[in-house]
């Protein structure tokens, strides 16, 4: 129909905005815990789902595994103890851009995985 003008939300076609558009996560890590791989492994798998995400990293203290979205802190590893599972980050972005309150990750992965 030519004459709506009222607003539609769908998937922008290919070239458009992209999802996770104007969606803003700061990871702070330590990096002397070795986190940085934990990190580009996170930020890797949440690229591939929202390419458009913008994702900034900053050092931080001992322990300390911190993820902002959208300058809300939504998981803290020093207060669970572990690191967020990428799907709980992944729902939590997906919320964020779809302009859902935001709920803190409470669920978390061991810090250590023995092979």
């Amino acid at each position: 129909m030519s004459g709506d003008s009222g607003q539609v939300s769908v998937a922008p076609p290919p070239g458009e905005v992209e999802p996770g558009s104007g969606v803003r996560i700061v990871v702070e890590y330590c990096e002397p815990c070795g986190f940085e791989a934990t990190y580009l492994e996170l930020a890797s798998a949440v690229k591939e789902e929202y390419p458009g995400i913008e994702i900034e990293s900053r050092l931080g203290g001992t322990g300390a595994f911190e993820i902002e979205i959208n300058g809300q802190l939504v998981f803290s590893k020093l207060e669970n103890g572990g690191f967020p599972y990428e799907k709980d980050l992944i729902e939590a972005i997906r919320r964020a851009s779809n302009g859902e309150p935001l709920e803190k990750i409470t669920n978390s992965r061991p810090p250590c995985v023995i092979l």
